[in-house]
C-alpha cells in the first residue's frame, strides 16, 4: 500500500449523490467523448441531455443519504487515506519542481470523493464517468469504485495503478495552470488536440511517478502497474472491448502504446519539459 503524508485537500462528498446519472446507453464511448468536452474546459451536461442523459439531482436527492456497498467504515478509511496519501505525494513532487522547471507556483488542487453523482463546475457527473478534472473548479472528481472496475474490467490491479489514475488528472490540472488547456480550447478542441493534451497528462503522470521513487514511495513492480493502467485506458483497447473493431480517427485520448510510452518518458527522464506532446 502506497503511503506517504495524507494531503488536507479531500472534499468528501461520498453518500450525498442523487440517482445514478442515466447516459442514454453510451457506456465507455459517451464516457470518452464527455471527458473530452470536461477535459477542455466545457460543459458536457449540454451533451447528456442530448444523449438522453438525466438532470441535475433534486435538492432532496442531494441531501438523501445513498447507500453504497464500497463506503468503509469512518473509523478505518483506507479508502481515503490511499487517496490523502497519492494526492500528498503529488502536492509535494509538483510544488518542488513546477517552478524549477516551468518557472510557475504549484496551487494545490481539491480532491472530491463522491459516491453514485457529483455535481462540479463543468456539470453533473455520475460514477460511470469515470474520474475526471474540472478547470472550472481545479478539482478533480472520483467515484472510487471505478478502481473497481479499473482491476476487474481493465485487468489493471494494483495501488500504483490507481495511483497512476490519480496523478494523470493531477497532470490536467498543472495543464490548467499553465494555461495548456485555455489554449486548446482557443484552438477547436479537435480530436488531435485532445489526444495531445492527454497524452502530457500521462507524461507528467510518469515525471511524478520518478519523484515518487526517490521519496521511496515505489517498490518493484509499481511502474509496471502504472503502465499496464495505461495501456487498459488507451483508446484503442477501450474501442475492440466496448464494440469490437477500432477508430483511430475518433480517438480522444491516445491509443495503448502512445499512452505507455509518453508515461515512461515522464518516468524515465523525470523532467517536464520532455513532455511536449503539442511539438510532435
Amino acid at each position: 500500500m502506497l503511503r506517504g503524508r495524507e494531503s488536507s485537500n479531500i472534499e468528501d462528498r461520498r453518500g450525498m449523490g442523487g440517482k445514478g446519472l442515466a447516459l442514454g446507453g453510451g457506456g465507455i464511448g459517451t464516457l470518452l467523448l464527455v471527458l473530452a468536452v470536461w477535459l477542455c474546459g466545457g460543459n458536457p451536461q449540454t451533451l447528456l441531455d442530448q444523449l438522453g442523459g438525466g438532470s441535475a439531482p433534486t435538492q432532496q436527492e442531494q441531501q438523501q443519504p445513498q447507500t453504497n456497498p464500497n463506503q468503509p467504515n469512518a473509523k478505518n478509511d483506507e479508502q481515503k487515506k490511499f487517496v490523502a496519501s497519492v494526492l500528498g505525494s503529488t502536492e509535494d513532487v509538483w510544488r518542488k519542481i513546477l517552478p524549477q522547471q516551468a518557472r510557475r507556483q504549484y496551487q494545490d488542487p481539491k480532491l472530491v470523493l463522491f459516491t453514485n453523482q457529483v455535481q462540479s463546475a463543468c456539470g453533473v457527473a455520475g460514477s460511470s464517468t469515470g474520474p475526471f478534472y474540472c478547470p472550472g473548479d481545479n478539482k478533480l472528481y472520483l467515484d472510487y469504485s471505478f478502481f473497481n472496475e479499473l482491476s476487474r474490467e481493465f485487468k489493471a490491479p494494483g495501488d500504483f495503478a490507481q495511483a497512476y489514475v490519480i496523478a494523470h488528472e493531477v497532470g490536467h490540472h498543472v495543464q490548467n495552470l499553465l494555461g495548456t488547456m485555455d489554449k486548446v480550447q482557443q484552438a477547436g478542441n479537435t480530436n488531435d488536440l485532445s489526444v495531445k493534451l492527454e497524452l502530457q497528462a500521462d507524461c507528467y503522470a510518469g515525471v511524478w511517478a520518478f519523484y515518487a521513487n526517490q521519496q521511496g514511495l515505489v517498490e518493484a513492480g509499481d511502474a509496471e502497474e502504472a503502465i499496464r493502467a495505461a495501456s487498459a485506458v488507451g483508446d484503442d483497447s477501450i474501442q475492440k472491448r466496448a464494440q469490437g473493431y477500432v477508430v483511430p480517427e475518433s480517438f480522444t485520448h491516445g491509443s495503448s502504446q502512445q499512452r505507455m510510452q509518453w508515461f515512461q518518458r515522464g518516468y524515465q527522464a523525470g523532467d517536464m519539459r520532455q513532455c511536449n506532446t503539442f511539438g510532435r
